[in-house]
């Protein structure tokens, strides 16, 4: 008898992690479903082989061109582009982050009356019941094409994620720092500028900086339905085929992306 044995012996049959479905053949029946539920799914799935052998050449072309990206010759494109999606980015989202403040002050029960708090739900509940390139195509049709439209759909969307994230945080808090503020006597005003705003502000800026990340993101695509920023650049590269020029692009996206995930890195950790 080996040690092991011996000591599983000793201490009886090892523990093993008991299954989410314990039927053994409910486990078998979901599993060959899932299969053939996949396959007819994929096979209901149109596909032109032709067309998938002449995209093969280009989708490699595109990737060679990440060999050899082209800054050059549409510089002025690309900056232009570039300094549109910043701009746009960083003011949709300060509009939108001074908006979402009070809405999400009126959508945390535990400091809110209830019909504000419904309210407040409501407008974040639109908010993010519509995604961006829905809200963006919106209000390209109304403003034109145009940063204006990107400015607005950021704004929007910014509000809805902010203030719900921003309201959940103060909905979990600890209240006995501000009940004690509010043992005081302090007005509703000194009640959460010293009672709920230490307790939220780190992560009101840290969810700042990501929100700033995603909006810079998010610009590059709302350029393709015409919303302006480096994304309608990046559309007329490709319209061109010029995938050098579109490499380049997304390069300095990748480049930029990163650089705001550090600072957004350096600055949660500084004040957390």
């Amino acid at each position: 008898m080996t040690a092991s044995t011996e000591l599983q012996a000793v201490l009886g049959k090892p523990w093993r992690k008991p299954p989410l479905i314990r039927s053994r053949a409910l486990r078998w029946a979901l599993g060959v479903g899932f299969v053939v539920y996949l396959i007819l799914a994929i096979s209901t799935i149109p596909v032109d082989w032709g067309r998938v052998y002449e995209g093969l050449d280009r989708g490699w072309q595109f990737i060679t061109a990440f060999a050899r990206p082209d800054f050059t010759s549409r510089s002025t494109d690309i900056w232009t582009g570039l300094e549109e999606s910043i701009v746009m980015t960083v003011a949709a989202s300060v509009v939108g982050i001074a908006i979402s403040i009070p809405i999400g002050l009126g959508a945390a029960r535990n400091i809110a009356p209830l019909p504000v708090y419904l309210i407040c739900r409501s407008i974040i509940a639109v908010s993010r019941a519509l995604q961006e390139i829905i809200v963006a195509i919106l209000l390209v049709a109304i403003f034109g094409f145009g940063p204006l439209a990107g400015f607005l759909t950021l704004s929007f969307a910014t509000i809805g994620f902010l203030s719900k994230l921003l309201a959940e945080e103060i909905e979990s808090m600890d209240r006995s720092q501000s009940e004690a503020v509010r043992a005081t006597g302090a007005r509703w005003g000194q009640w959460i500028n010293y009672g709920v705003q230490p307790q939220v502000m780190p992560r009101l800026i840290g969810l700042s900086m990501y929100r700033i990340d995603i909006n810079f993101r998010e610009s590059a695509i709302l350029g393709l339905v015409g919303a302006g920023g480096i994304g309608a650049t990046l559309n007329t590269a490709f319209d061109r085929y010029e995938y050098d020029t579109a490499a380049a692009i997304l390069i300095l996206i990748i480049v930029i992306v990163m650089a705001l995930e550090y600072l957004s890195g350096v600055i949660r950790a500084r004040v957390q």
